[in-house]
């Protein structure tokens, strides 16, 4: 079994957010007391949780009290030195590292220099290292082996910052999301939703982003956040196991339905959806309102495509919208091989189920130039090819 954790982020995400969640779902605050005193920080602070209600649910708030000082402005390489020497778990220590120096990218891309030239000054402050290091103290604790994350509300408004106002999201978290083609949308809630320090943990630490995981819920743990908002300001961390074998991947489905178009320019669009980057597109005969008949479309395709196939669907058909779902999906191991038969090369796509293989498809092309060129019957060829297949790959035909 493998033990996952799926961030549901309705409200959206930040760093004490994160460790509500984790306090919540049995982390014990002792532990990230002690274990976070070995950064060895000159500020002093105190960590403390407390139960906090947002719209009639409660759910655990952690607080970082600091002293009022002026923060310190610090460099990627003091943060890389803070954590380097300090006794932590080399899990913890890893993670740590690569959000900081996912941090320094995104800001160095919004002013314009090098990750090492970055003055860090919020997400380098004192409550952000805690908040940043006592997740991935907390998620290394749970045994965590999979992360994932839903969609994240986009927020709205503006923030004040060092830099002065500025628009939410803001414009590392924009940078943040951008880097792993991050999937958004709005609530309608004209906050800031998402911190720099919410992004940079999600964008480094997250395996997927989109719908839940397949798991078997163990324990929910519910961090709060400061603001009211019309949703309960709370992240809800679901910890449970799934099986081993089982890799899962988040796709995008893209729908639509036309009822005013030829279905010869829905075959030649399926053809640019294709190159556009789909994995699949298929179409549906159905009754739309007033009896009138039209086609679903619907179009699966990977995350980072999504705006490629958007943009074929609105140019090339009448719809006026497309509706979006994420969902997760379990593939194959597959290969393309070359093999010999009596016939000539033909190419066959082969999958592996543990490294056996279990289905053997011939390419349907290279059937149609053989069958034509040869006379014979398409499905007779399809039919010699398949177990010539299995056999090279020294696997009886059943």
């Amino acid at each position: 079994m493998t033990k996952v954790v799926y961030f549901d982020c309705p409200t959206g995400i930040a760093g004490d957010m994160c460790l509500g969640a984790l306090v919540d779902a049995g982390v014990p605050l002792d532990y990230l007391i002690s274990e976070l005193q070995q950064l060895g920080l000159p500020e002093q602070y105190q960590l403390s949780s407390q139960p906090f209600t947002h719209n009639g649910q409660v759910a655990t708030k952690v607080n970082v009290n600091l002293p009022e000082i002026t923060p310190p402005s610090r460099h990627l390489q003091d943060l890389e030195t803070l954590i380097e020497k300090a006794i932590l778990p080399s899990q913890v220590k890893t993670w740590s590292l690569e959000v900081f120096q996912q941090l320094a990218k995104a800001e160095a891309a919004v002013h314009g220099v090098s990750p090492q030239e970055v003055h860090f000054h919020e997400v380098g402050a004192t409550d952000a290292i805690i908040d940043i290091v006592g997740t991935c103290l907390g998620l290394n604790w749970l045994g965590v082996e999979t992360i994932s994350c839903s969609a994240l509300p986009s927020g709205g408004g503006t923030v004040k910052a060092t830099h002065g106002e500025l628009p939410v999201p803001v414009p590392a978290v924009v940078n943040l999301w951008q880097s792993r083609n991050i999937p958004i949308y709005s609530n309608g809630i004209n906050k800031e939703l998402v911190t720099p320090t919410g992004a940079a943990l999600m964008v480094t630490l997250a395996n997927s982003f989109g719908a839940f995981p397949r798991m078997t819920v163990k324990q929910v743990g519910l961090g709060a956040g400061n603001a009211s908002l019309p949703l309960p300001n709370i992240l809800r961390l679901w910890i449970g196991e799934t099986e081993a074998n089982e890799d899962l991947e988040t796709v995008a489905v893209l729908e639509t339905q036309i009822d005013d178009l030829s279905p010869q320019v829905l075959a030649y669009c399926q053809e640019l959806l294709f190159s556009a980057g789909a994995l699949d597109v298929f179409t549906q005969p159905i009754n739309m309102k007033k009896s009138r008949l039209g086609t679903l479309v619907t179009v699966i395709c990977p995350l980072d495509q999504i705006s490629a196939c958007e943009t074929v669907l609105f140019r090339e058909t009448t719809t006026l919208g497309i509706r979006r779902q994420f969902q997760q999906r379990r593939a194959l191991q597959r290969e393309m091989q070359n093999i010999q038969t009596p016939l000539g090369v033909i190419r066959v796509k082969v999958a592996f189920l543990e490294d056996k293989v279990i289905n053997i498809q011939p390419e349907y092309e290279d059937c149609v130039t053989i069958a034509q060129r040869e006379e014979i019957p398409l499905r007779e060829i399809q039919e010699m090819i398949i177990p010539i297949a299995f056999s090279l790959n020294n696997k009886s035909y059943q």
